[in-house]
């Protein structure tokens, strides 16, 4: 808009008389251009006619105009003769619209200037050479936009890519036929050029590449090297990216002439890439012909794609690669890119091995693996870690993410120059998954960025038996990634050269400008959804054509012998000798008697644990702290370290009533969790908490980050002002995603066990939608890939009256993939507490007290090994005056307190007790205020178990057996189908030997959490309690 303003403006008529009319004397050269390209000078122009009268001056054509007005102010013979007489004759005076004047024959004499009766009648010719020019600028960009549409993209040739709307021309159909020119039917081209236009020469615009050197070409050259560019094995999609530079970047990168060469050194190592991966699959098939292994056939050059992108990474400065994948060549993968040992994999096809690692274990096309080797194209040193992943396709997307950012973070690349990520897709689940998007969106988010991913998609051009016409909407696999301006590169994979290359560009895209590109193998799958698979059911013309098509590795010998570049005879040495490196492997792994899982690990923590992967010790040092400690972190969370710093007027008193608390030796919950985290960063722990408004709290309890009223963008956090030497605070609010965010922060804690990391969900329950994370990553991660994590879950829980969706947290869900056993009562050892925390697959707390959130905070870094935390936390007790604790819970000695028994009357005189009510979290503070008003303190005791798994065995028999004459009940806010009941029964009954029953006092069952209702939850609330203190209650039964 702004070159078509200021042409405009330029030609705009002048009301001042025009002083000559004669040629003006030269114009000066103007300046070199400066501040990007910009000219500083103000071209003269003296003309009168008015603009509408020209229309060849409107809409577009103005930009052409433009360009070679600067052009001719520059340097007039940089510009054909034609123009350089328009311009001289408009400067002249002359209408635009006759200032043209054909341009000199041979030997013909120079025209003269006769002013405007002269060129009058060349008006229509200049109207004509205008719209040719502009015609082949539009037609080059038309390729640039639509090129890929024609490209030669899929090597079966039945494309199932469908645009839904016109065709593209190909090549001189965009070139109409001389017979229209003279009146006669005849086809024309949609941009308006003849056949007799396609020897002329026509200038090129700024934005093609295609020139080489030279200014200008043949229409029928520009069409030639157009199709080269955009319409053979590569196909690229770019022009909707809104950046200047990087478009211009991109059309260098493929239109410039001869771009694409390979020496024959670089021909010969590709050769022997695609050797490795297509014999390594041809020996696995031969080995185990009737096992499941989710081959690469059909896509071989997905090995050297990724070793492309890893070279040239490792070319630009980058140390450490993180990759994640589904299960289709994941073997291959971890063979030729990783590399994994060949005898380590074909054991486990070895049906006899017994596992050495406790657990579950995972089938060997979902394990991981983490190794650190000397690149040997860049000789320098390269660490590649392939994260481990279940079924769920693209769920390792977010993780992979979570893990390059804590690598970079702990580094200190700031910019993603060190450490980056690969994920490849495949094409129904790119387009499918939902978790796509969520990862994409967090790609430039400050607090999520890593600075660049490269995607490739192994586009099989089917999803298990679907077809694409079923399996989406848009004609690629690949449009997600346009939301995020992220190039795509769409190759033939039967053509390994035009793979190598997209792959070193891609590479050097997120190298250049760190951001995000796609590279879409466009490729086949040779066998069904799995070798066991028959596809012929489902797609049996793509599988007829796909058994005529020859290997693609067989196509590139054939290829690179014609060449000369190899003999068939080294060819086929090259093959013999990758055949004995498989074929010995084989032998040694027949030696192995044991499979360990541990040696799959794709994040290993040296130093951590010992040489053999176990805890240093089981000791649980105190949580607690020095009372100055307690006192300064809350003084720093009561103040505002920078100077100058407005905050609202409503956060003042916040800030005021907590250095009340500290004066007072109290906290409540928000401070309890400001001196846990205050107190692990100045140890040097780092922490990170992150979701959905974290920074202040969905209560508005928290306020870790403080805005000043009066200069926008203007924050601080004052956990970072704790300490000189303290560790960093991250907090930062999460884009609104669950699944994407809380994979990313398990990927996070992955990386380091001396951070702690943690997500809050808004509310409990949006934890839904992240269920796959939960389901298949926190609580079983570490059965299946001997992966220990430290992540923790913050979920907001309670009946508050708030109805069904902002209620609960759904904890029935998490015990019930808790791993202890309800029948068996443990042996009790010195060790008891933390040897349970150490088997158990995570733990489940729910904290009724300030202190108690504290300790469980800091236990879980200071305790030797790393399991998930699973936290549900209040909302009406942010702010409950009885839920703050004393200083005194908090200082050296003390612990987290599994269970926290009845300290009152009936504590006193246990045997008058004639009710024992087990209970966890909020729902205390409703049971001790209803025993006061019943003025039952001495005869009903009311105990909270605030440690739920592992089950806090020990403890509970210790109060029950406290109690011998009480029955004993389990309350809960929760609905009985809910909540915590059908977990804990079971355990307590174990624990008293199935002496006595537990009751239950709750809300009935119900299929939604909580009722919208406000009466009819206080009437739920009161016929509970009326449940738990009613001593007859359960008199019917014997």
């Amino acid at each position: 808009m702004h070159r078509l303003r200021t042409t405009v403006s330029r030609l705009r008529p002048l009301t001042a008389a025009r002083t000559a009319q004669s040629l003006p004397p030269p114009l000066p050269r103007p300046p070199a251009a400066t501040d990007g390209g910009l000219r500083t000078f103000q071209p003269a122009r003296l003309l009168n006619t008015p603009l509408a009268s020209e229309p060849f001056l409107n809409g577009t054509s103005s930009n052409y105009v433009e360009e070679m007005y600067y052009a001719w102010l520059e340097n007039p013979r940089s510009v054909h003769k034609s123009w350089d007489v328009f311009f001289r004759n408009v400067n002249a005076g002359v209408p635009p619209g006759a200032a043209y004047q054909s341009p000199l024959s041979l030997g013909g004499t120079p025209p003269t200037l006769s002013g405007p009766q002269t060129a009058a009648g060349a008006q229509a010719d200049t109207q004509r050479l205008v719209e040719d020019h502009l015609a082949v600028h539009t037609l080059i960009r038309a390729y640039q936009v639509r090129g890929h549409h024609i490209a030669k993209l899929d090597p079966l040739e039945i494309s199932c890519v469908d645009f839904d709307d016109t065709p593209c021309a190909v090549g001189f159909q965009n070139v109409g036929e001389d017979s229209l020119l003279s009146g006669t039917s005849g086809f024309i081209g949609f941009y308006g050029l003849a056949e007799s236009d396609l020897d002329k020469v026509f200038r090129l615009p700024k934005t093609t590449f295609i020139g080489g050197d030279d200014g200008g070409l043949p229409l029928r050259e520009i069409i030639r090297r157009l199709e080269v560019a955009y319409c053979q094995h590569i196909g690229v999609e770019f022009m909707f990216i809104n950046d200047v530079e990087q478009c211009q970047w991109i059309r260098q990168k493929f239109e410039t002439p001869g771009i694409m060469q390979f020496t024959e050194e670089q021909k010969r190592t590709l050769l022997a890439r695609m050797i490795r991966s297509t014999r390594f699959e041809e020996f696995l098939q031969r080995k185990w012909s009737s096992e499941k292994r989710f081959g690469l056939e059909g896509c071989e050059s997905l090995i050297p794609a990724l070793k492309t992108i890893i070279d040239k990474s490792s070319e630009s400065g980058v140390e450490s690669v993180i990759m994640g994948m589904p299960h289709r060549g994941r073997l291959n993968v971890l063979a030729n890119v990783i590399r994994k040992e060949l005898d380590q994999i074909f054991c486990q096809f070895d049906s006899k091995l017994e596992a050495a690692d406790e657990g579950s274990g995972d089938v060997k096309y979902h394990l991981g693996m983490y190794h650190k080797r000397m690149n040997r194209v860049t000789d320098r040193p390269i660490t590649l870690s392939l994260v481990a992943n279940p079924s769920h396709l693209e769920a390792v997307d977010p993780v992979v993410q979570g893990k390059t950012k804590a690598e970079q973070f702990y580094l200190g690349d700031s910019e993603g120059k060190r450490v980056m990520s690969i994920l490849i897709h495949g094409d129904a689940a790119f387009a499918g998954q939902g978790i796509v998007y969520e990862t994409f969106h967090l790609s430039d988010l400050p607090s999520y960025s890593t600075h660049g991913t490269v995607h490739v998609v192994v586009n099989n051009q089917i999803g298990f038996t679907t077809d694409p016409r079923m399996a989406r909407s848009s004609p690629y696999p690949t449009d997600v990634a346009r939301v995020v301006n992220a190039p795509i590169f769409h190759v033939n994979a039967d053509d390994p050269e035009a793979v190598m290359y997209v792959c070193n560009v891609a590479a050097e895209w997120r190298n250049t400008f760190h951001k995000d590109v796609v590279v879409d193998l466009v490729c086949y799958r040779r066998n069904g959804h799995n070798e066991m698979d028959e596809p012929m059911f489902t797609q049996p013309l793509m599988y007829k054509q796909i058994k005529k098509q020859k290997a693609v590795l067989q196509k590139y010998v054939e290829k690179l012998v014609g060449e000369g570049v190899v003999t068939m005879q080294q060819y086929e040495e090259e093959v013999a000798k990758y055949d004995r490196i498989c074929e010995e492997a084989y032998t040694h792994s027949k030696d192995e008697k044991i499979l360990h899982i541990k040696h799959w690990l794709d994040s290993p923590w040296p130093g951590f644990f010992t040489l053999d992967g176990q805890p240093r010790s089981l000791n649980s040092p105190s949580t607690g702290l020095p009372e100055q400690d307690l006192v300064h972190i809350g003084n720093i969370a009561a103040s505002v370290p920078e100077q100058d710093f407005t905050i609202h007027g409503g956060l003042s008193r916040i800030l005021r009533g907590r250095a009340n608390m500290v004066s007072q030796r109290v906290c409540d919950w928000a401070l309890g969790e400001y001196m846990a985290f205050g107190s692990l960063l100045k140890e040097g722990i780092h922490v990170r908490l992150s979701g959905q408004d974290v920074e202040r709290g969905t209560f508005s309890h928290r306020h870790h980050v403080l805005h000043d009223q009066n200069v926008d963008k203007r924050i601080c956090i004052p956990m970072n002002y704790i300490s000189p030497d303290q560790a960093p605070y991250t907090v930062c609010n999460s884009s609104l995603s669950e699944y994407g965010v809380l994979g990313f922060e398990l990927g996070f804690a992955m990386a380091s066990p001396n951070a702690l990391v943690l997500w809050e969900a808004q509310f409990g329950d949006f934890h839904n939608t992240a269920q796959c994370i939960i389901d298949q990553f926190i609580s079983s991660g570490q059965a299946k890939w001997v992966r220990q994590n430290g992540i923790v879950l913050l979920l907001p829980h309670g009946m508050e009256g708030m109805g069904p969706e902002h209620s609960s947290a759904r904890p029935e869900r998490f015990l019930q993939m808790c791993n202890d056993d309800p029948d068996v009562f443990p042996k009790l050892t010195e060790d008891f507490e933390v040897r349970q925390l150490y088997e158990c697959n995570w733990i489940v707390v729910n904290c009724s007290t300030p202190a108690n959130y504290f300790h469980v905070l800091r236990r879980q870094i200071l305790q030797p090994f790393r399991k998930p935390l699973i936290v549900f936390t209040p909302k009406s007790l942010l702010r409950h005056p009885e839920a703050k604790s004393s200083f005194d819970d908090m200082l050296p000695g003390t612990h987290f307190k599994r269970v926290i028994p009845d300290d009152g009357p009936a504590a006193a005189h246990p045997q008058n007790v004639k009710r024992v009510v087990f209970c966890t979290g909020k729902i205390y503070y409703e049971l001790i205020r209803e025993r006061k008003n019943r003025g039952m303190d001495d005869s009903v005791a009311v105990v909270r178990i605030e440690q739920l798994s592992p089950f806090p065995f020990d403890l509970v028999k210790a109060e029950s057996d406290r109690y011998p004459n009480a029955d004993l009940v389990w309350c809960q806010e929760e609905h009985k189908n809910q909540g915590y009941y059908d977990y804990v029964k079971p355990r307590i009954r174990t624990t008293i030997e199935r002496s006595r029953p537990v009751w239950y006092a709750g809300r009935g069952p119900a299929s939604a959490p909580a009722t919208g209702n406000k009466q009819t939850h206080l009437s739920e609330l009161q016929r509970l309690l009326d449940t738990s203190f009613d001593l007859s209650a359960f008199n019917f039964s014997s």
